[in-house]
């Protein structure tokens, strides 16, 4: 087997385990990966702003709008328009989200992190390096993505 058919058989084999535990994460709370992420930001910054989210997690803010939609058609969330401002409005999680947020599994990456931090600086370094590298090859830079590991359907942001 050719070096560039091993690599794709590797980014394959994380794709899929990626795409395992979204299924999982699916069956078991009826969230997605970046549903679950927002509400996890929500939980640690209570009557957060959208933009303040989606510096959190490192999506758009179109992208967190939308998820806030349909977690809001869940009653999951709840926006309250702030009333000095009219032009803010905080999201807070409900009792319902929350109780989703302490009964949801562990994020994949969890696992992942642990044995990440367990490696030595240079090693991080390297391989951060080789990943943005691939990235790059693969034309994905500008793809919106946050660093919870997810697959399915991906937005792109455009540069202002």
């Amino acid at each position: 087997m050719k070096k560039y058919e091993e690599l794709l058989v590797s980014l394959r084999q994380v794709i899929r385990a990626i795409d395992l535990y979204s299924k999982k994460l699916s069956k078991e709370t009826g969230l997605t990966s970046p549903q679950l992420l927002v509400l996890q930001a929500i939980a640690d910054h209570d009557n957060a702003m959208v933009k303040e989210v989606a510096l959190t997690i490192n999506l758009s803010s179109a992208t967190i709008t939308s998820i806030l939609d349909r977690l809001e058609k869940r009653e999951l969330v709840t926006r309250t328009r702030s009333l000095t401002d009219k032009r803010k409005v905080g999201i807070s999680l409900t009792e319902k989200g929350k109780d989703i947020i302490k009964d949801s599994p562990t994020p994949l990456q969890e696992h992942f992190i642990t044995r990440f931090e367990s490696m030595e600086e240079w090693e991080q370094s390297q391989m951060l390096a080789t990943m943005q590298r691939i990235s790059s090859m693969m034309d994905a830079e500008d793809l919106d993505a946050s660093p919870v590991l997810e697959v399915g359907q991906l937005h792109t942001h455009e540069h202002q």
